[in-house]
């Protein structure tokens, strides 16, 4: 009996005393990211020195030789590149503007990355929809040989401006394959922003010949010159629009995923992926998207290094093509499965460098049941472990080997300000919230690693 009760004893005092030991390690992660870590220099380094990194430009070759010398130099045990065969495609000339009878309009757009070319300039008059259904009952009698418009706003209710963006996103990605299947020439779409500026957003689209084999130029618009285009056709329905655009792809080229490890302990073959995509579109920096996921990763490995040491290896992943074509993700998956790769979880920071919100956990095998648990003690730092995350680079991880995903979330709200334009620059990451960031992703990262079997 006198057993049973110093047992009973020992157990809340052994508890308490790991989580005070947990406690005085997040601490000192974060005590070395506001004070001593390289994130915000080393961002300065990619976005000034290199710039936008768009997959298999000279630009996105000097980035994975930069992360390569960066990740040894911050102290991984090794560096390693991973081949990828990436798509290339090139912006050229873009032009459009509204004809009137006495004057015409420029408008501000940027071609979709992929879309093809006009060719020749375009002259059309312009169908304004808000989605395909209203396109359908347009059919090609009121659609064909005219450019098809989405005004599709981000939806100002919605919190979370993700939400907003994940409700809008389609009519970007094959939006031009809706407006083809009734005969529109051109297709341009709403920039996915709440941002009331003359800034388009750029990103990716694809042609799905399931809808229409037929492949017309696709085009985003500014905030405020879609709303130039919509009072413009309430007052002029028969409004013009001329547009010329000028883009190319190339045969694919051999790039990299670029990978750093901290060689476990305990489980040497046992992984905890941390990572971001290294590629950025073509205008802006890509600072925000993803720089500051790939600094605040890379600085994890300093963190394994010479602050914690981590039972699993863990490896820190710049991936290559996240954003036209997803091709590091799906290699990395695949040499996983190949290898027959034991992997724990993997986190992604692909969500911008603001201030910390929440770290999101999948429920696969477990793992939110047991990190729900530290919320306490991630409190203090104003981080919040909630149910559901992931990343589009680890995703594949997921499919494949059916692992649990995390994924790191900060404060969104000005995150589709920026978002693929060229406002995405380095002035306008915030040093503090950058590495608040990347104090929270390897603070979490190393409970998982100390609780998660």
């Amino acid at each position: 009996m006198k057993k049973i009760i110093q047992y009973l004893i020992f157990i809340p005092l052994f508890l308490a005393s790991q989580e005070r030991e947990d406690s005085i390690m997040i601490n000192k992660i974060y005590d070395y990211f506001l004070s001593e870590s390289n994130c915000y220099e080393n961002l300065r380094y990619l976005c000034k020195k290199i710039g936008h990194r768009l997959s298999g430009s000279v630009n996105a070759q000097k980035a994975v030789e930069w992360a390569y010398k960066t990740m040894k130099q911050t102290g991984a045990d090794t560096v390693y590149l991973q081949k990828v065969k990436v798509p290339i495609w090139k912006r050229g000339y873009t032009e459009c503007k509204l004809m009137l009878k006495d004057k015409s309009i420029p408008i501000n757009v940027l071609a979709l990355g992929n879309s093809v070319s006009s060719g020749e300039k375009i002259v059309a008059e312009i169908i304004e929809v808000k989605d395909e259904i209203e396109l359908a009952k347009l059919g090609e009698e009121k659609v064909k040989n005219k450019i098809v418009f989405f005004n599709v706003k981000f939806n100002p209710k919605n919190v979370s401006t993700s939400k907003s963006y994940g409700e809008c996103v389609k009519y970007r990605y094959i939006g031009a394959s809706y407006a083809a299947k009734y005969g529109a020439k051109a297709c341009l779409v709403r920039s996915m922003t709440l941002c009331n500026n003359h800034s388009p957003h750029t990103g990716n689209m694809s042609y799905d010949d399931k809808i229409s084999k037929v492949k017309i130029p696709a085009l985003a618009v500014s905030y405020r010159d879609a709303d130039t285009i919509a009072l413009l056709l309430k007052i002029h329905p028969d409004v013009k629009m001329e547009l010329y655009t000028e883009n190319f792809t190339l045969d694919s080229v051999e790039s990299f995923n670029v990978i750093g490890e901290v060689k476990g302990s305990k489980y040497p073959d046992r992984f905890i992926t941390i990572g971001g995509h290294l590629d950025s579109w073509d205008v802006g920096e890509g600072a925000h998207d993803d720089g500051a996921g790939i600094v605040q990763s890379i600085e994890a490995i300093y963190v394994f290094k010479n602050i914690y040491r981590p039972k699993n290896t863990i490896r820190v992943v710049a991936f290559m093509n996240e954003e036209n074509g997803l091709m590091g993700g799906k290699v990395y998956a695949l040499e996983a499965k190949r290898k027959n790769e034991k992997h724990i979880t993997a986190i992604e920071t692909d969500a911008g460098g603001f201030t910390p919100r929440y770290i999101g956990v999948d429920t696969t095998r477990g793992l939110y049941q047991l990190c729900e648990k530290w919320n306490s003690l991630f409190e203090p730092y104003y981080i919040q472990i909630k149910k559901g995350g992931g990343g589009a680079d680890i995703s594949p991880l997921k499919k494949l080997l059916g692992i649990p995903l995390c994924g790191y979330e900060p404060d969104n709200q000005r995150y589709f300000d920026i978002h693929h334009t060229k406002e995405d620059v380095f002035e306008n990451v915030h040093k503090r919230e950058l590495e608040l960031g990347g104090a929270a992703i390897s603070a979490f990262v190393m409970m998982v690693d100390r609780y998660f079997e």
